[in-house]
């Protein structure tokens, strides 16, 4: 049996059957509510029901019985570590690699990598996501920070859901954003049209992105971006939404790029917290990639 310990990240109000099926990786509404109905999820160390509303801080334990599809390996994979105790490890990732197996694929990513690197992770992720508190996206690049133990990985979470860790982007943006900066607020969901894809829909989930332009350019924008909630693909579906895509980005960008990228150009730029056993407040930062560097100066 696998059992997997969840942190609710976000004070949505939804109902639990819901919320883990969107958690959970290939596991529908009704095997959730199956597993409900045995008595293998407990809310907050109790049995529930599927309509019971989870809030932000709530601890889901869900006990799965099937066996696992696949090990997840140690794999040989560079890693930019920039920090690290025995608690948590900061990482600057590089584009192209996936945070954590999904989808039937179990090499190649992120966590293959801090298996190989890191001797000890969290076990609250899962089999599949070990030591993982937040995501970015394959293509995004930059700072996210990971659970040594369970005790931090509690912390993390709960800072997240408090909105008191920060985590704060950098990007170069088609068009020329005309405020210096403001609020995009829009619910974020699976696209009607294309359910790979998330949009701006009216049944989807409040989403709060600030931002604040840091250079305009003839044809671009470079700006700053704060998570205030925490969307798939939040920051690139928000910017598509009012017409100023990230440039490079092949899913929600233009289909005519006009400039040739290995990447699309966001970057995690800042990450604060506090450290989860002494609670001192940490900042890091993580320089621009070259390729980011090289298309500034372009534009400049």
């Amino acid at each position: 049996m696998e059992k997997q310990v969840i942190i609710v990240d976000e004070d949505d109000r939804e109902r639990i059957d819901s919320y883990l099926a969107e958690k959970l990786e290939n596991v529908s509404r009704s095997m959730v509510q199956k597993h409900i109905a045995s008595g293998n999820v407990l809310l907050n160390g109790k049995q529930v029901k599927p309509r019971q509303l989870v809030s932000a801080g709530d601890i889901i334990e869900v006990t799965i019985p099937e066996p696992q599809p696949c090990e997840i390996l140690p794999e040989n994979i560079p890693l930019d570590i920039i920090y690290q105790d025995e608690y948590i490890a900061v990482i600057n990732k590089q584009a192209g690699l996936s945070v954590h197996p999904a989808n039937g694929v179990y090499s190649g990513t992120l966590v293959n990598a801090l298996l190989y690197q890191i001797k000890d992770l969290s076990s609250i992720g899962g089999v599949v996501r070990p030591g993982i508190v937040h995501r970015i996206d394959k293509n995004t690049t930059g700072l996210l920070v990971v659970a040594k133990n369970d005790e931090a990985h509690i912390s993390l979470s709960r800072q997240i859901a408090e909105k008191s860790c920060r985590r704060i982007y950098r990007g170069i943006t088609e068009g020329v954003i005309k405020q210096d900066s403001g609020a995009i607020i829009a619910p974020i969901g699976r696209s009607p049209s294309d359910r790979k894809k998330m949009a701006v829909v009216h049944s989807g989930k409040y989403a709060e992105t600030h931002y604040k332009v840091l250079q305009r350019f003839k044809e671009n924008t470079y700006a700053e971006f704060e998570l205030k909630s925490g969307r798939t693909h939040q920051i690139r579906v928000h910017l598509r939404h009012i017409g100023h895509p990230i440039v490079g980005d092949e899913v929600y960008g233009y289909s005519k790029q006009r400039f040739k990228l290995n990447s699309h150009l966001l970057h995690a730029y800042k990450l604060i917290l506090r450290h989860p056993k002494s609670g001192q407040l940490m900042e890091f930062t993580a320089p621009l990639p070259e390729e980011f560097e090289k298309i500034l100066s372009i534009l400049r």
